[in-house]
């Protein structure tokens, strides 16, 4: 009786199976399926090359401070980069009395106690300090952004689908918005068409707006696609700064995988591979009657050969 039931119980899970597996098929075949606005006028990050891209992938330093000069100009009066300190500009080939002239000349103080009277204020940053943010919290963040928050850039670059390419495209993809863009798809009040964007509608206005923005020391051209390529390398380099050592030593550990499956091969060739052929020729063959009653043995034990 047990058995019984629990047949029937099984066959009554199948049947559930079987009917959720049709119905899905079913609706699958039949309806329609319609895409969304943000997918249909939504655009994939540009292909850009950068120096970090590939296994073998560097830092351009020069790149990387003509980026920072561009964070610095453009981007921090808005955005702030915490998790970075200012002695870590030593990476990019800044010189000590360089950083500390960067952090004593930044335009943000860090916020600080005064040790006579316990109230709160500010002083000049010095070398061992964060990036300090531009607004003292997320309500003055908000108020100063059309209630939008704008992200920390330490780590955009990985916290962004498509990393550096998309912050490029991002940077370079404001628009004015298509004729065919549906009216309640359009950017309101205080937003901006941008195809690179999730929802096509974001609060940051343009930040790169014209050529020559920036005044680069090295002599490089500052054009809007110059400068939007250096600022998403060097938040590469904000987001992952030990990239070229990762890499090193993944090819170190690459190189010695590789020499110790060679050993490994060559200790098996001589040592397991052919064992009973050279058994075979230490020993000598075996004279006829133990050849025999070898082919016996392994015959009563089933052995072809």
């Amino acid at each position: 009786m047990v058995r019984f039931f629990g047949a029937l119980v099984g066959m009554g899970f199948i049947a559930a199976l079987l009917w959720s597996f049709g119905w899905g098929v079913n609706a699958q075949l039949t309806e329609t399926h319609t895409q969304s606005v943000e997918h249909r006028f939504h655009q994939e990050p540009r292909d850009v090359a950068f120096s970090t891209d590939g296994p073998f992938g560097k830092f351009d330093r020069a790149q990387l401070q003509r980026g920072f000069q561009v964070y610095k100009e453009v981007c921090a009066a808005c955005h702030s980069l915490g998790q970075v300190a200012f002695r870590n500009l030593a990476d990019l080939g800044y010189e000590e009395p360089e950083i500390k002239a960067i952090a004593a000349q930044w335009q943000i103080e860090v916020p600080s106690i005064n040790p006579d009277t316990g109230e709160a204020t500010t002083r000049k940053a010095i070398a061992s300090d964060h990036f300090p943010s531009p607004y003292a919290n997320e309500v003055a963040a908000r108020a100063g952004n059309n209630n939008a928050l704008p992200p920390d850039l330490s780590l955009i670059v990985k916290a962004r689908e498509g990393g550096a390419p998309y912050i490029y495209s991002l940077l370079t993809g404001y628009q004015n918005a298509p004729a065919d863009l549906p009216a309640e798809a359009r950017p309101g009040q205080g937003l901006h068409y941008n195809p690179y964007f999730a929802n096509l509608n974001i609060a940051m206005p343009p930040p790169l707006t014209a050529d020559g923005q920036v005044t680069y020391a090295d002599g490089t051209n500052p054009t809007r696609e110059n400068m939007a390529k250096d600022v998403a390398a060097f938040l590469t380099w904000t987001a992952e700064p030990n990239l070229e050592s990762r890499h090193r030593t993944g090819l170190a550990v690459l190189i010695f995988l590789l020499i110790a499956t060679i050993l490994a091969y060559m200790a098996y060739q001589n040592i397991w591979h052919g064992g009973a052929d050279r058994r075979v020729r230490q020993t000598g063959p075996l004279d006829p009657e133990n050849q025999a009653k070898s082919r016996a043995a392994k015959k009563e034990a089933g052995i072809k050969g």
